[in-house]
Protein backbone atom coordinates (compact mmCIF):
# COMPACT_ATOMS: atom_id res chain seq x y z
CA UNK A 1 0.00 0.00 0.00
CA UNK A 2 1.24 3.51 -0.77
CA UNK A 3 2.46 5.76 2.02
CA UNK A 4 -0.36 8.12 3.11
CA UNK A 5 0.35 11.55 1.68
CA UNK A 6 2.91 10.24 -0.82
CA UNK A 7 3.46 12.89 -3.49
CA UNK A 8 2.65 15.72 -1.07
CA UNK A 9 6.09 16.11 0.54
CA UNK A 10 5.86 19.92 0.45
CA UNK A 11 2.37 20.01 1.93
CA UNK A 12 2.86 21.25 5.51
CA UNK A 13 -0.78 22.16 6.20
CA UNK A 14 -2.19 18.89 7.52
CA UNK A 15 -4.17 20.71 10.23
CA UNK A 16 -6.45 22.02 7.49
CA UNK A 17 -6.94 18.50 6.16
CA UNK A 18 -4.66 15.58 5.37
CA UNK A 19 -3.93 14.55 1.79
CA UNK A 20 -6.28 11.71 0.75
CA UNK A 21 -5.36 8.40 2.33
CA UNK A 22 -4.91 5.61 -0.26
CA UNK A 23 -7.33 3.43 1.73
CA UNK A 24 -9.99 6.15 1.48
CA UNK A 25 -9.72 6.31 -2.30
CA UNK A 26 -9.94 2.53 -2.62
CA UNK A 27 -12.90 2.26 -0.23
CA UNK A 28 -14.83 5.04 -1.94
CA UNK A 29 -14.34 3.53 -5.37
CA UNK A 30 -15.56 0.15 -4.15
CA UNK A 31 -18.52 1.64 -2.27
CA UNK A 32 -19.80 3.44 -5.37
CA UNK A 33 -20.88 0.08 -6.77
CA UNK A 34 -23.30 -0.78 -3.96
CA UNK A 35 -23.65 2.41 -1.90
CA UNK A 36 -25.00 4.93 -4.37
CA UNK A 37 -28.69 4.55 -3.42
CA UNK A 38 -30.66 6.11 -0.56
CA UNK A 39 -30.18 3.71 2.40
CA UNK A 40 -33.65 4.56 3.74
CA UNK A 41 -35.36 3.00 0.70
CA UNK A 42 -36.68 -0.56 0.89
CA UNK A 43 -35.42 -1.47 -2.54
CA UNK A 44 -32.57 -3.83 -3.27
CA UNK A 45 -30.21 -0.97 -4.02
CA UNK A 46 -31.35 0.87 -0.91
CA UNK A 47 -30.80 -2.18 1.27
CA UNK A 48 -27.27 -2.62 -0.09
CA UNK A 49 -26.50 1.00 0.79
CA UNK A 50 -27.97 0.46 4.25
CA UNK A 51 -25.74 -2.57 4.83
CA UNK A 52 -22.64 -0.52 3.93
CA UNK A 53 -23.74 2.36 6.14
CA UNK A 54 -24.42 0.10 9.11
CA UNK A 55 -21.06 -1.63 8.70
CA UNK A 56 -19.27 1.73 8.57
CA UNK A 57 -21.11 2.92 11.68
CA UNK A 58 -20.20 -0.25 13.57
CA UNK A 59 -16.53 0.01 12.57
CA UNK A 60 -16.27 3.68 13.52
CA UNK A 61 -18.07 3.13 16.82
CA UNK A 62 -15.68 0.33 17.72
CA UNK A 63 -12.69 2.52 16.86
CA UNK A 64 -14.03 5.36 19.03
CA UNK A 65 -15.24 3.19 21.90
CA UNK A 66 -18.91 4.19 21.62
CA UNK A 67 -22.17 2.42 20.77
CA UNK A 68 -23.27 2.42 17.11
CA UNK A 69 -26.54 4.15 18.01
CA UNK A 70 -24.55 6.96 19.66
CA UNK A 71 -22.73 7.82 16.43
CA UNK A 72 -24.16 9.89 13.56
CA UNK A 73 -22.64 10.97 10.25
CA UNK A 74 -23.21 14.58 9.25
CA UNK A 75 -22.39 16.57 6.08
CA UNK A 76 -19.21 18.17 7.52
CA UNK A 77 -17.15 18.61 10.65
CA UNK A 78 -18.37 22.18 11.03
CA UNK A 79 -21.98 21.05 10.76
CA UNK A 80 -21.38 18.31 13.34
CA UNK A 81 -19.78 20.74 15.80
CA UNK A 82 -22.54 23.32 15.50
CA UNK A 83 -25.22 20.64 15.79
CA UNK A 84 -23.48 19.33 18.90
CA UNK A 85 -23.41 22.74 20.59
CA UNK A 86 -26.87 23.96 19.62
CA UNK A 87 -28.47 20.54 20.12
CA UNK A 88 -27.08 20.33 23.65
CA UNK A 89 -28.42 23.80 24.40
CA UNK A 90 -31.83 22.84 23.00
CA UNK A 91 -31.93 19.68 25.10
CA UNK A 92 -30.97 21.60 28.22
CA UNK A 93 -33.28 24.56 27.76
CA UNK A 94 -34.94 24.00 31.15
CA UNK A 95 -31.57 24.15 32.91
CA UNK A 96 -30.70 27.53 31.45
CA UNK A 97 -29.69 29.43 28.34
CA UNK A 98 -26.01 30.16 29.06
CA UNK A 99 -23.29 28.70 26.85
CA UNK A 100 -19.69 28.51 28.11
CA UNK A 101 -16.72 28.00 25.81
CA UNK A 102 -13.00 28.77 25.75
CA UNK A 103 -11.54 31.73 23.88
CA UNK A 104 -9.64 29.48 21.46
CA UNK A 105 -12.40 27.24 20.07
CA UNK A 106 -12.91 26.54 16.37
CA UNK A 107 -14.71 29.32 14.52
CA UNK A 108 -17.69 26.95 14.15
CA UNK A 109 -18.26 27.25 17.91
CA UNK A 110 -18.13 31.04 17.68
CA UNK A 111 -20.70 30.87 14.88
CA UNK A 112 -22.98 28.71 17.00
CA UNK A 113 -22.47 31.07 19.96
CA UNK A 114 -23.43 34.09 17.85
CA UNK A 115 -26.57 32.30 16.64
CA UNK A 116 -27.42 31.38 20.24
CA UNK A 117 -26.90 34.97 21.39
CA UNK A 118 -29.07 36.34 18.57
CA UNK A 119 -31.88 34.04 19.70
CA UNK A 120 -31.87 35.22 23.29
CA UNK A 121 -29.10 33.13 24.82
CA UNK A 122 -26.09 34.24 26.84
CA UNK A 123 -22.45 33.32 26.23
CA UNK A 124 -19.52 33.13 28.66
CA UNK A 125 -15.94 32.92 27.38
CA UNK A 126 -13.08 31.48 29.42
CA UNK A 127 -9.64 32.93 28.73
CA UNK A 128 -6.39 31.04 28.20
CA UNK A 129 -2.75 31.43 29.23
CA UNK A 130 0.05 32.41 26.79
CA UNK A 131 0.37 28.76 25.77
CA UNK A 132 -3.31 28.62 24.83
CA UNK A 133 -4.42 26.45 27.76
CA UNK A 134 -7.50 27.10 29.89
CA UNK A 135 -7.31 27.28 33.64
CA UNK A 136 -9.41 24.26 34.61
CA UNK A 137 -10.42 25.69 37.99
CA UNK A 138 -11.57 28.91 36.36
CA UNK A 139 -13.41 27.02 33.62
CA UNK A 140 -15.30 24.88 36.14
CA UNK A 141 -16.04 27.91 38.31
CA UNK A 142 -17.62 29.67 35.32
CA UNK A 143 -19.69 26.55 34.66
CA UNK A 144 -21.10 26.81 38.19
CA UNK A 145 -22.80 30.09 37.40
CA UNK A 146 -26.61 30.02 37.37
CA UNK A 147 -28.15 29.13 34.02
CA UNK A 148 -25.11 27.49 32.40
CA UNK A 149 -26.61 24.79 30.21
CA UNK A 150 -23.63 23.59 28.14
CA UNK A 151 -19.86 23.96 28.14
CA UNK A 152 -17.55 23.53 25.12
CA UNK A 153 -13.84 22.72 25.20
CA UNK A 154 -11.72 21.53 22.28
CA UNK A 155 -9.45 18.53 22.78
CA UNK A 156 -6.54 20.24 21.01
CA UNK A 157 -6.15 23.59 19.32
CA UNK A 158 -6.02 23.76 15.53
CA UNK A 159 -3.66 26.75 15.35
CA UNK A 160 -0.98 26.09 17.98
CA UNK A 161 -1.61 22.46 18.95
CA UNK A 162 -2.29 23.02 22.68
CA UNK A 163 -4.09 20.12 24.32
CA UNK A 164 -6.83 20.86 26.84
CA UNK A 165 -7.72 18.84 29.99
CA UNK A 166 -11.02 17.60 28.57
CA UNK A 167 -11.24 14.33 30.53
CA UNK A 168 -10.86 16.06 33.89
CA UNK A 169 -13.11 18.92 32.77
CA UNK A 170 -15.84 16.43 31.80
CA UNK A 171 -15.51 14.66 35.14
CA UNK A 172 -15.78 17.83 37.19
CA UNK A 173 -18.59 19.27 35.08
CA UNK A 174 -20.56 16.04 35.42
CA UNK A 175 -20.43 16.56 39.17
CA UNK A 176 -22.25 19.87 38.82
CA UNK A 177 -24.64 18.66 36.12
CA UNK A 178 -23.22 20.56 33.11
CA UNK A 179 -22.47 18.51 29.96
CA UNK A 180 -19.25 19.06 28.02
CA UNK A 181 -19.15 19.23 24.21
CA UNK A 182 -15.71 18.48 22.75
CA UNK A 183 -14.26 19.14 19.32
CA UNK A 184 -12.11 15.98 19.21
CA UNK A 185 -11.02 16.05 15.56
CA UNK A 186 -7.32 16.87 15.86
CA UNK A 187 -6.82 14.68 18.92
CA UNK A 188 -8.32 11.64 17.16
CA UNK A 189 -5.53 11.61 14.57
CA UNK A 190 -2.68 10.76 16.97
CA UNK A 191 -4.42 10.52 20.34
CA UNK A 192 -7.46 8.93 21.92
CA UNK A 193 -11.18 9.53 21.73
CA UNK A 194 -12.20 11.69 24.71
CA UNK A 195 -13.15 9.51 27.68
CA UNK A 196 -16.19 10.35 29.78
CA UNK A 197 -17.33 13.11 27.43
CA UNK A 198 -21.08 13.09 26.71
CA UNK A 199 -20.90 14.76 23.27
CA UNK A 200 -17.99 15.05 20.85
CA UNK A 201 -17.38 15.61 17.15
CA UNK A 202 -14.74 15.14 14.47
CA UNK A 203 -14.01 15.97 10.81
CA UNK A 204 -12.93 13.21 8.39
CA UNK A 205 -10.62 15.58 6.49
CA UNK A 206 -8.24 15.58 9.45
CA UNK A 207 -7.27 11.93 8.97
CA UNK A 208 -7.24 11.78 5.18
CA UNK A 209 -10.91 11.09 4.60
CA UNK A 210 -13.02 12.93 2.03
CA UNK A 211 -14.57 16.33 2.65
CA UNK A 212 -18.25 16.25 3.51
CA UNK A 213 -18.21 13.79 6.42
CA UNK A 214 -18.47 14.83 10.05
CA UNK A 215 -18.89 12.60 13.08
CA UNK A 216 -21.25 13.43 15.94
CA UNK A 217 -21.29 11.29 19.09
CA UNK A 218 -24.08 11.82 21.60
CA UNK A 219 -23.67 9.26 24.37
CA UNK A 220 -26.66 7.52 25.86
CA UNK A 221 -28.28 9.69 28.52
CA UNK A 222 -27.15 12.98 26.96
CA UNK A 223 -29.83 15.63 26.76
CA UNK A 224 -29.70 16.52 23.07
CA UNK A 225 -32.47 17.74 20.78
CA UNK A 226 -32.30 18.67 17.09
CA UNK A 227 -31.86 22.46 17.04
CA UNK A 228 -33.23 22.75 13.50
CA UNK A 229 -36.11 21.16 11.54
CA UNK A 230 -35.94 17.37 11.75
CA UNK A 231 -35.29 15.13 8.76
CA UNK A 232 -35.29 11.33 8.61
CA UNK A 233 -31.53 11.05 8.15
CA UNK A 234 -29.38 9.87 11.06
CA UNK A 235 -32.25 9.74 13.56
CA UNK A 236 -33.02 13.41 13.04
CA UNK A 237 -29.44 14.59 13.48
CA UNK A 238 -28.79 15.28 9.79
CA UNK A 239 -30.71 16.30 6.68
CA UNK A 240 -30.66 14.89 3.19
CA UNK A 241 -29.44 11.56 1.86
CA UNK A 242 -26.24 10.25 3.47
CA UNK A 243 -23.23 10.08 1.15
CA UNK A 244 -22.57 6.40 1.82
CA UNK A 245 -19.42 6.04 -0.34
CA UNK A 246 -17.83 9.07 1.38
CA UNK A 247 -18.79 7.73 4.82
CA UNK A 248 -17.28 4.34 4.03
CA UNK A 249 -14.09 6.04 2.83
CA UNK A 250 -13.95 8.24 5.95
CA UNK A 251 -14.23 5.27 8.30
CA UNK A 252 -11.68 3.23 6.34
CA UNK A 253 -9.13 6.05 6.52
CA UNK A 254 -9.86 6.59 10.24
CA UNK A 255 -9.05 2.95 11.02
CA UNK A 256 -5.97 2.94 8.81
CA UNK A 257 -4.60 6.17 10.29
CA UNK A 258 -5.14 5.13 13.89
CA UNK A 259 -3.63 1.68 13.36
CA UNK A 260 -0.09 3.09 13.52
CA UNK A 261 -0.82 6.43 15.18
CA UNK A 262 1.54 5.87 18.13
CA UNK A 263 4.64 5.20 16.04
CA UNK A 264 3.76 7.85 13.48
CA UNK A 265 3.06 10.37 16.22
CA UNK A 266 6.51 9.80 17.73
CA UNK A 267 8.19 10.19 14.34
CA UNK A 268 6.40 13.44 13.52
CA UNK A 269 6.99 14.76 17.05
CA UNK A 270 10.72 14.39 16.42
CA UNK A 271 10.48 16.40 13.20
CA UNK A 272 8.40 19.08 14.91
CA UNK A 273 10.92 19.34 17.73
CA UNK A 274 13.64 19.85 15.14
CA UNK A 275 11.66 22.76 13.69
CA UNK A 276 10.96 24.22 17.14
CA UNK A 277 14.66 24.20 17.98
CA UNK A 278 15.99 25.36 14.63
CA UNK A 279 13.67 28.26 13.79
CA UNK A 280 14.75 30.65 16.61
CA UNK A 281 18.40 29.87 15.87
CA UNK A 282 18.26 30.72 12.19
CA UNK A 283 15.64 33.49 12.06
CA UNK A 284 16.05 36.58 14.24
CA UNK A 285 13.10 38.06 16.16
CA UNK A 286 11.09 34.84 16.08
CA UNK A 287 9.17 33.14 18.88
CA UNK A 288 7.71 29.62 18.91
CA UNK A 289 4.16 29.41 20.29
CA UNK A 290 2.38 26.74 22.30
CA UNK A 291 3.44 24.57 25.27
CA UNK A 292 7.09 23.62 25.76
CA UNK A 293 6.06 20.21 27.10
CA UNK A 294 5.59 17.77 24.17
CA UNK A 295 2.84 15.96 26.10
CA UNK A 296 0.85 19.19 26.20
CA UNK A 297 0.62 19.63 22.45
CA UNK A 298 -0.18 17.76 19.26
CA UNK A 299 2.83 15.88 17.86
CA UNK A 300 2.53 17.06 14.27
CA UNK A 301 1.98 20.82 14.60
CA UNK A 302 4.00 23.93 15.48
CA UNK A 303 3.36 27.66 15.04
CA UNK A 304 5.94 30.42 15.21
CA UNK A 305 5.72 34.21 14.93
CA UNK A 306 8.17 36.39 13.03
CA UNK A 307 8.34 40.08 13.78
CA UNK A 308 8.16 42.71 11.04
CA UNK A 309 6.43 40.77 8.31
CA UNK A 310 3.00 39.81 7.01
CA UNK A 311 2.21 36.12 7.43
CA UNK A 312 0.19 35.98 4.23
CA UNK A 313 3.12 37.36 2.23
CA UNK A 314 5.36 34.71 3.75
CA UNK A 315 2.86 32.01 2.77
CA UNK A 316 3.07 33.19 -0.83
CA UNK A 317 6.88 33.08 -0.71
CA UNK A 318 6.82 29.53 0.67
CA UNK A 319 4.31 28.46 -1.96
CA UNK A 320 6.65 29.79 -4.63
CA UNK A 321 9.33 27.53 -3.18
CA UNK A 322 7.10 24.45 -3.15
CA UNK A 323 5.81 24.47 0.42
CA UNK A 324 2.17 24.79 1.47
CA UNK A 325 1.95 26.18 5.01
CA UNK A 326 -0.69 28.12 6.91
CA UNK A 327 -0.72 31.42 8.75
CA UNK A 328 -2.15 31.79 12.23
CA UNK A 329 -3.21 35.27 11.21
CA UNK A 330 -6.52 36.13 9.62
CA UNK A 331 -5.20 39.56 8.60
CA UNK A 332 -5.55 38.99 4.88
CA UNK A 333 -6.53 41.13 1.93
CA UNK A 334 -10.23 40.47 2.45
CA UNK A 335 -10.59 40.71 6.24
CA UNK A 336 -9.37 42.93 9.06
CA UNK A 337 -10.18 40.39 11.78
CA UNK A 338 -7.10 38.97 13.54
CA UNK A 339 -6.93 35.35 14.67
CA UNK A 340 -9.05 34.99 17.81
CA UNK A 341 -6.76 32.20 19.04
CA UNK A 342 -3.60 34.31 18.86
CA UNK A 343 -5.35 37.35 20.34
CA UNK A 344 -6.53 35.24 23.29
CA UNK A 345 -2.96 34.01 23.84
CA UNK A 346 -1.54 37.53 23.58
CA UNK A 347 0.64 36.45 20.65
CA UNK A 348 1.49 38.28 17.45
CA UNK A 349 -1.39 37.97 15.00
CA UNK A 350 0.77 38.87 12.00
CA UNK A 351 3.90 37.13 10.85
CA UNK A 352 2.64 33.73 11.98
CA UNK A 353 3.41 30.44 10.28
CA UNK A 354 1.69 27.16 11.16
CA UNK A 355 3.49 23.96 10.19
CA UNK A 356 1.48 20.74 10.41
CA UNK A 357 2.99 17.53 9.07
CA UNK A 358 1.37 14.40 7.64
CA UNK A 359 2.68 10.82 7.31
CA UNK A 360 4.11 11.49 3.85
CA UNK A 361 6.59 14.08 5.17
CA UNK A 362 10.12 12.89 5.95
CA UNK A 363 13.39 14.15 7.38
CA UNK A 364 14.62 15.37 3.99
CA UNK A 365 11.48 17.46 3.47
CA UNK A 366 11.85 19.17 6.85
CA UNK A 367 15.53 19.89 6.25
CA UNK A 368 14.71 21.39 2.87
CA UNK A 369 12.09 23.63 4.50
CA UNK A 370 14.47 24.76 7.23
CA UNK A 371 17.06 25.58 4.59
CA UNK A 372 14.77 27.96 2.66
CA UNK A 373 13.12 29.50 5.74
CA UNK A 374 15.74 32.20 6.58
CA UNK A 375 15.93 33.47 3.02
CA UNK A 376 12.15 33.49 2.62
CA UNK A 377 11.72 35.52 5.82
CA UNK A 378 14.45 37.96 4.79
CA UNK A 379 12.81 38.54 1.41
CA UNK A 380 9.38 39.23 2.91
CA UNK A 381 10.81 41.49 5.61
CA UNK A 382 12.67 43.47 2.98
CA UNK A 383 9.38 43.99 1.11
CA UNK A 384 7.77 45.80 4.07
CA UNK A 385 7.10 49.45 3.17
CA UNK A 386 10.19 51.57 3.81
CA UNK A 387 12.37 48.59 4.78
CA UNK A 388 16.05 48.32 3.96
CA UNK A 389 17.39 44.75 3.74
CA UNK A 390 19.01 43.80 7.03
CA UNK A 391 18.03 47.06 8.76
CA UNK A 392 14.66 46.85 10.47
CA UNK A 393 14.68 48.59 13.87
CA UNK A 394 15.74 52.20 13.50
CA UNK A 395 14.42 55.67 12.83
CA UNK A 396 13.52 56.50 9.28
CA UNK A 397 14.11 60.06 8.10
CA UNK A 398 11.21 62.37 7.49
CA UNK A 399 7.70 61.02 7.80
CA UNK A 400 8.36 57.36 8.72
CA UNK A 401 6.37 56.29 5.64
CA UNK A 402 2.74 56.65 6.74
CA UNK A 403 3.08 58.25 10.14
CA UNK A 404 5.60 60.60 11.62
CA UNK A 405 6.97 60.72 15.12
CA UNK A 406 7.65 64.06 16.73
CA UNK A 407 7.70 65.76 20.10
CA UNK A 408 4.28 67.33 20.34
CA UNK A 409 3.48 69.57 23.24
CA UNK A 410 0.06 70.70 24.37
CA UNK A 411 0.36 73.91 22.38
CA UNK A 412 1.28 72.05 19.23
CA UNK A 413 -1.58 69.62 19.68
CA UNK A 414 -4.05 72.32 18.69
CA UNK A 415 -2.08 73.45 15.67
CA UNK A 416 -3.61 72.85 12.24
CA UNK A 417 -2.26 69.88 10.33
CA UNK A 418 0.55 70.92 8.02
CA UNK A 419 1.83 73.79 10.20
CA UNK A 420 4.25 71.62 12.17
CA UNK A 421 7.85 71.05 11.12
CA UNK A 422 8.62 68.11 8.83
CA UNK A 423 8.56 64.83 10.77
CA UNK A 424 5.72 65.94 13.06
CA UNK A 425 1.93 65.88 13.03
CA UNK A 426 -0.73 67.43 15.16
CA UNK A 427 -1.68 65.17 18.07
CA UNK A 428 -5.41 64.38 18.34
CA UNK A 429 -7.48 64.30 21.51
CA UNK A 430 -5.05 66.56 23.37
CA UNK A 431 -2.22 64.04 23.40
CA UNK A 432 1.17 65.38 24.39
CA UNK A 433 4.70 64.08 24.04
CA UNK A 434 6.12 61.90 21.26
CA UNK A 435 3.36 60.60 19.01
CA UNK A 436 3.53 58.15 16.13
CA UNK A 437 0.44 58.11 13.90
CA UNK A 438 0.01 54.65 12.33
CA UNK A 439 -3.72 54.90 11.74
CA UNK A 440 -4.76 53.51 8.39
CA UNK A 441 -1.83 51.08 8.51
CA UNK A 442 -2.64 47.37 8.63
CA UNK A 443 -0.79 44.65 10.49
CA UNK A 444 2.16 44.28 10.76
CA UNK A 445 2.91 47.91 9.84
CA UNK A 446 2.04 49.53 13.21
CA UNK A 447 4.53 47.19 14.90
CA UNK A 448 7.12 47.93 12.23
CA UNK A 449 6.56 51.67 12.70
CA UNK A 450 7.07 51.32 16.45
CA UNK A 451 10.25 49.26 16.00
CA UNK A 452 11.73 51.93 13.76
CA UNK A 453 10.69 54.88 15.91
CA UNK A 454 11.38 53.76 19.48
CA UNK A 455 15.21 53.88 19.18
CA UNK A 456 14.83 57.63 18.62
CA UNK A 457 13.21 58.02 22.04
CA UNK A 458 15.35 58.40 25.18
CA UNK A 459 15.48 55.40 27.53
CA UNK A 460 12.82 55.92 30.19
CA UNK A 461 10.75 58.16 27.92
CA UNK A 462 7.46 57.26 26.24
CA UNK A 463 6.15 57.09 22.69
CA UNK A 464 2.43 57.09 21.95
CA UNK A 465 1.41 54.99 18.95
CA UNK A 466 -1.92 55.72 17.27
CA UNK A 467 -3.42 52.72 15.45
CA UNK A 468 -6.84 51.62 14.24
CA UNK A 469 -6.05 48.10 13.00
CA UNK A 470 -7.97 45.46 15.06
CA UNK A 471 -4.77 43.45 15.50
CA UNK A 472 -2.76 46.34 16.93
CA UNK A 473 -3.77 45.75 20.56
CA UNK A 474 -2.42 42.20 20.56
CA UNK A 475 0.52 42.84 18.25
CA UNK A 476 1.92 45.89 20.04
CA UNK A 477 1.64 44.17 23.43
CA UNK A 478 3.37 41.06 22.06
CA UNK A 479 6.14 43.17 20.51
CA UNK A 480 6.80 44.93 23.80
CA UNK A 481 7.14 41.58 25.60
CA UNK A 482 9.42 40.16 22.92
CA UNK A 483 11.67 43.25 22.83
CA UNK A 484 11.74 43.99 26.57
CA UNK A 485 9.76 47.24 26.37
CA UNK A 486 6.70 48.34 28.37
CA UNK A 487 3.19 48.94 27.11
CA UNK A 488 2.01 51.40 29.75
CA UNK A 489 -1.64 51.72 28.76
CA UNK A 490 -4.04 52.18 25.87
CA UNK A 491 -6.85 54.68 25.35
CA UNK A 492 -9.62 54.78 22.75
CA UNK A 493 -9.57 58.12 20.91
CA UNK A 494 -12.58 60.24 20.09
CA UNK A 495 -11.02 60.99 16.72
CA UNK A 496 -10.75 57.28 15.87
CA UNK A 497 -8.38 54.48 16.72
CA UNK A 498 -6.52 53.78 19.94
CA UNK A 499 -3.50 55.42 21.57
CA UNK A 500 -0.91 52.94 22.90
CA UNK A 501 1.62 54.42 25.32
CA UNK A 502 4.98 52.61 25.14
CA UNK A 503 7.91 53.27 27.48
CA UNK A 504 11.42 52.53 26.22
CA UNK A 505 13.24 50.43 28.83
CA UNK A 506 16.45 49.70 26.95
Amino acid sequence: MNQPGAGYSGYFDAAAGLPPHPVAAEAMQAAWQDGWADPSRLTGAGRRSAVLLDAARQAAATELGVRPDELSFLPSGVHALQQAVLGSLAGRRRAGTVLLHSAVEHSAVFGAADWHRQHGGEVLVAGVDPAGRVDLDEFVELARRPGVATAVLQAANHEVGTRQPVAEAARQLAGIGVPLVVDAGHELVYGQAPAGVPIFTADARLWGGPAGVGLLVTRQGSRWRPPFPVDEAESGRATGTPNVPAIVAAVASLRATRADRAAEGRRLAGLIEQIRQQVPRTVADTVVLGPDDPAGRLPHLVTFSCLYLDGEALLTEFDRRGFAVSSGSSCTADTLTPSHVLVAMGALTSGNVRISLHPGVGQTDVERFLAVLPEAVAIVRAQAPGSSPGVLPGVLPGDLAAGAVGSLGAGQADAPSGTLPRGQRSAPDGLAGSVLDSRGRRCPLPVLDLARALPGVDIGSELTVLADDPAAASDLAAWCRMRGQQLVDQTVLDSGGTAYRVRRLR
